[in-house]
């Protein structure tokens, strides 16, 4: 390899990493088709690292890359057209339109991406496929990367993918922004998509390893694009909440990879620097009055951060903030984490009232953090006996290996 290509070649690896899927979403716009914009994608970039070695760096890569990748899709449709006259139709008709470099202009190329992230997140798919058509198209994440990160098989997933986008064909659901009277209920599924995604890097649902750091890094990635693209309040307050949770990944296992409880973390580990964004986003999410559900977790989230000692915590004011989010949008794991919070405001009796309650409905039953709670109170107020039976209860209900350590470790805690 010559000392240009190598240089050429890390410059596209670069380029690959910041723009790709922004350029495949253009490509999509254009070509009309998901496989195809791929394959001109991969096309382009091979192209660009044939030809940048003698040519020089275009001024503008990206839209060399669109310009190249719209032009080998139609190469492909005509070379295919021998087998289908209808392709032929096809290459003719994208020869004819969107050929103005204009097409791929930076506030295009941005309205692209967004409309990118609302196919990928349409309600007409199922959310397990929302999650892996997102990962893939708009996070870039390979099949396996995936297959890895939810406990599935490559093939599972592909053909999930596969699914989706054949739904997106033969529903015709449009590429496009939703109009602005349905922009809060599709904005909602999307950022469902994202933290779905951020809980599994954060808090893996099984598996060895509590946390995957490039699972959350890419639903934070993520949040950064859509808020650049649509500061609404709500995108600012899931951008917090994620940066804030994420905050303290350095801090929530010990050296052997244990769980280490919030009130136990070295908080000179957490981020400051992402402490500090997360409380700014969450500020000004709340400042503008139209705030959700997520801002008011990230402001909860932010009294944790801003506590120097676990002492020193706020309770009081993350009970209030509960007591607000239950109104918004009340669910059971909201009141279990508010009867968490009572806990340490007033005490374990008022919170295991509270958990016994909550448990006795049944809506919780199968939830292995609502019996860990439980059996914590339980520990707290000296009853070894049922704290034993609800550690034995989460432990049952508990797939993740570092959790189930943890339980382990409080049972041996009240039996040894």
């Amino acid at each position: 390899m010559s000392p240009e290509v190598g240089l050429v070649q890390r410059k596209l690896d670069e380029i690959y990493r910041v723009e790709s899927r922004r350029v495949l979403a253009t490509l999509i716009r254009l070509l009309g088709d998901f496989e195809l914009a791929e394959e001109a994608l991969q096309d382009a970039f091979a192209a660009a690292l044939k030809q940048w070695p003698d040519e020089g760096m275009p001024d503008n890569p990206r839209a060399w890359l669109v310009s190249a990748g719209r032009f080998k899709a139609i190469d492909r449709l005509r070379r295919q057209s021998r087998q289908d006259p209808l392709t032929e139709e096809m290459a003719q008709q994208l020869e004819s339109t969107s050929g103005d470099p204009a097409d791929w202009a930076e506030d295009r190329v941005g309205d692209d991406h967004l409309r990118l992230i609302f196919t990928c997140c349409h309600p007409a798919l199922s959310m397990d496929a929302r999650v892996a058509l997102t990962l893939r198209e708009v996070c870039g994440l390979t099949t396996e990367e995936i297959a890895r990160a939810f406990i599935s098989s490559p093939a599972t997933l592909a053909q999930r993918i596969v699914r989706a986008k054949n739904k997106i064909r033969s529903a015709a659901i449009p590429y496009q922004i939703p109009a602005r009277r349905d922009l809060p209920e599709r904005l909602d599924g999307v950022l469902r998509v994202i933290y779905l995604v951020f809980n599994e890097g954060y808090s893996a649902s099984s598996g060895e390893s509590l946390t995957r750091a490039d699972l959350s890094g890419e639903a934070i990635r993520l949040g950064r694009q859509l808020n650049q693209l649509l500061p609404d309040a709500e995108v600012q307050g899931l951008l917090a909440l994620m940066l804030l949770n994420e905050s303290r990944r350095r801090a929530r296992t010990d050296d052997a990879g244990a769980l280490v409880l919030l009130e136990q973390q070295d908080r000179s580990l957490w981020d400051r620097q992402m402490i500090a964004e997360g409380v700014e986003l969450v500020q000004r999410a709340l400042r503008s009055r139209d705030f959700g559900p997520y801002s008011l977790q990230a402001a909860i989230a932010a009294v944790h951060a801003e506590a120097g000692r676990a002492e020193e915590t706020d309770w009081r004011e993350i009970v209030g903030l509960y007591d607000v989010l239950l109104r918004l949008a009340p669910s059971p794991v909201v009141e279990l984490n508010r009867a968490v919070a009572v806990s340490m405001r007033d005490g374990p009796e008022a919170g295991l009232a509270l958990i016994e309650a909550l448990l006795a409905r049944g809506e919780l039953e199968d939830y292995h953090l609502a019996h860990a709670a439980h059996a914590d109170l339980y520990r707290r107020l000296g009853m070894c006996k049922q704290a034993i039976a609800a550690y034995e209860k989460a432990l049952s209900l508990t797939r993740q290996a570092a959790e189930r350590q943890f339980l382990q470790r409080r049972l041996q805690e009240l039996t040894s």
